[in-house]
């Protein structure tokens, strides 16, 4: 167990890729025992450990390094329960020392060519450029300090390719860039909706879904890959939903991009017309089924998403510098979690988010609408609510089943007892009690400040949205009635013809 770092080290340590010098490698061997020992040290390259409270976030088993995931709580790791939350470890500490501002600093991803090597040589050289005299006599002074340690620190945590801050870049343009964007800058309470992507190649359930929705929607999201369990891409359905004349919101999960593969698949997304895209770490390979893929290192988390991506829509810059003639043009949005960890640890992740380009946050499931004032409470302390738009999460639940399983296993979420034996008392007209129960929600939440829309997931039950927007007084401005869907008329069975020894079975007819 590491002396600083309140958990055991998560893997290894890293190696160096290529040779260096017997200087470099005699100094990366002496860093890797030292800080091995007092702070779990993976050898990064990339160390952070003045912004994140001497803990190292390497140990995080996501390899999250701009804050925790949806599931934070203080209890454990929903990836390694036998290990804490390291970002509530950091939070914590960060507290208690005075520093929770460092943490606002949008860091890095790992620069692969220094993984493995060590830090230290950086800073010296650093320190001879500012010059040591001239470094060591401004640290102590009391009024020089923080200037002097930012000098030599800062360049080496935050490369020239990078340049992160801790403050916020309000978008370039003026122009709403999709019907959402418009639609919430005029003041609208705009309602968005999940469609399930399909299990298979088969698209005539997911166009139906679509038209069936789209007249009660600002914009209709697609998961990506929840529960780490393949489906459909976002990206194909959002194309889908484009070619039935519905706006889409491409969701993208970190956990299956490289920062390659996010640039190329944003600018190829826009130039297909998808305009609304909301970026998520997404789930852990733990929540997945068998095999499972790997768990320890993404290459980068929401943040670094964000960051990325609106400096490619305001400066026109890929992560390497390179300038584009045509830069894509997209709203971003984010996820945010009102009961993971704590709300005070929550509302500095979700400022970072928006610092680092959120424009909209899509909430995790609401259940307790009290309680979300402490969150909401939170982020106006931060200066947050007049510079993101919030869609609040609503689920109508359709068991017992789904709502026992969503409180005990989702992490992030939390169902109240009063709920869970309401369904419980419903007996076989759960459905219903469910639906009310989301009605309520949406009435309650509707009015708080800071609150500008509903983003309702269905989870499979599509055909639920327009009577939950209907009831809930959330028809669209301009709404038109649509036509009625027309019912697909059954289909017969045919009955295959078998010898008379043999019994008659029907086939199965496929669902999709």
């Amino acid at each position: 167990m590491p002396i600083f770092t309140p958990a055991r080290r998560w893997q290894p340590p890293y190696y160096g890729f290529k040779r260096e010098k017997p200087s470099r490698r005699a100094l990366a061997a002496t860093e890797r025992v030292i800080k091995g020992a007092l702070f779990g040290c993976r050898m990064c390259g990339n160390c952070l450990l003045q912004e994140t409270a001497f803990i190292c976030s390497m140990e995080c088993p996501k390899g999250a390094r701009n804050g925790p995931c949806g599931g934070s709580t203080s209890e454990h790791c929903y990836v390694d329960p036998t290990r804490p939350c390291i970002w509530y470890k950091i939070y914590e500490r960060a507290e208690k020392l005075g520093r929770s501002e460092k943490l606002l600093e949008v860091l890095p991803p790992l620069d692969w060519d220094k993984v493995g090597t060590e830090t230290w040589g950086d800073v010296w050289e650093q320190m001879r450029k500012v010059g040591v005299k001239k470094f060591f006599g401004g640290i102590l002074s009391k009024e020089t300090r923080h200037t002097a340690w930012e000098s030599v620190f800062e360049p080496v945590r935050q490369p020239d390719w990078w340049q992160g801050d801790a403050v916020y870049h309000a978008p370039t343009y003026n122009e709403p860039i999709s019907e959402l964007e418009r639609r919430l800058k005029a003041g609208e309470f705009v309602v968005t909706a999940e469609v399930a992507p399909p299990l298979t190649s088969a698209t005539k359930k997911l166009c139906t879904n679509v038209n069936l929705v789209k007249p009660y929607v600002a914009a209709i999201n697609f998961t990506d890959s929840p529960s780490a369990t393949a489906r459909m891409s976002s990206w194909a359905c959002s194309i889908m939903a484009l070619q039935n004349g519905a706006e889409p919101v491409m969701q993208i999960a970190a956990r299956d991009r490289t920062r390659v593969g996010l640039q190329s698949e944003v600018l190829g997304a826009t130039a297909l017309g998808v305009k609304n895209i909301l970026c998520l770490s997404g789930d852990n390979a733990r929540m997945g089924p068998s095999p499972m893929s790997r768990l320890d290192v993404i290459d980068i988390d929401s943040i670094q998403m964000l960051w990325i991506l609106r400096r490619m829509r305001d400066e026109g810059k890929y992560l390497d510098g390179r300038e584009m003639k045509f830069p894509p043009k997209m709203f971003l949005g984010a996820a945010a979690s009102p009961y993971a960890s704590e709300p005070r640890f929550q509302a500095i992740r979700e400022q970072k988010k928006v610092n680092a380009g959120a424009q909209f946050f899509q909430t995790n499931l609401v259940f307790d609408a009290d309680r979300l004032d402490i969150w909401l409470n939170e982020l106006a302390k931060r200066d947050v609510l007049d510079k993101v738009y919030i869609l609040i999460g609503i689920t109508p639940i359709k068991s017992l089943k789904m709502a026992k399983y969503m409180n005990n296993e989702v992490p992030g979420i939390t169902i109240p007892d009063p709920l869970i034996k309401r369904l419980e008392n419903a007996g076989d007209k759960v459905e219903e009690e469910g639906v009310q129960i989301a009605l309520e929600l949406i009435e309650k939440v509707k009015t708080k400040p800071g609150v500008n829309g509903i983003h309702l997931m269905a989870v499979g039950w599509e055909e639920i949205v327009p009577r939950i927007v209907r009831e809930a007084g959330l028809l669209p401005v301009g709404f038109v009635e649509p036509p009625a869907m027309p019912k697909e008329p059954a289909k017969e069975k045919k009955l295959k013809l078998e010898p008379a020894a043999v019994p008659v079975v029907a086939p199965t007819v496929s669902t999709n």
